[in-house]
């Protein structure tokens, strides 16, 4: 059976600190990771900012801790998602300069993405809940 994917991209929102930190990283990494970075500037482009002090339940931002299901496997997970360098600080956790990580960020509870992986395969994720530490 095929799978259509569905490449309506849902509403994200992420703060103006992350979004400028975010889109640094992503022009920064655009020689050793071209398509992640690309897809990273992507999301950080089409977010609604919002500020910094405001919080809004069940929003995926850097430092939260995020249990997703990937759609075609099943499979769940629950990562903190992490800027590159504190990856191997923070178990388990995942980068946000990763094809998954870049998918993740902004997203909030039940939404889901869909996405195309650097090998070129499909991916989808639904955020199932998250929780904030700052």
């Amino acid at each position: 059976m095929a799978r259509y994917f569905n490449i309506d991209l849902p509403p994200i929102a992420i703060t103006r600190r992350d979004s400028e930190r975010l889109a640094r990283l992503a022009a920064v990494a655009v020689d050793k990771f071209p398509v992640t970075s690309e897809f990273l500037a992507r999301e950080v482009d089409r977010a609604h900012l919002i500020e910094d002090f405001e919080t809004l339940p069940g929003l995926v931002s850097m430092n939260s801790e995020v249990e997703f299901r990937d759609d075609i496997s099943g499979q769940v997970r629950r990562v903190r998602l992490v800027y590159p360098e504190q990856v191997g600080k923070e178990s388990p956790a995942i980068s946000v300069l990763t094809p998954v990580g870049a998918a993740l960020i902004g997203l909030s509870v039940s939404q889901s993405i869909e996405f195309q992986t650097p090998s070129g395969g499909w991916r989808s994720l639904t955020v199932l809940s998250v929780r904030n530490t700052r």
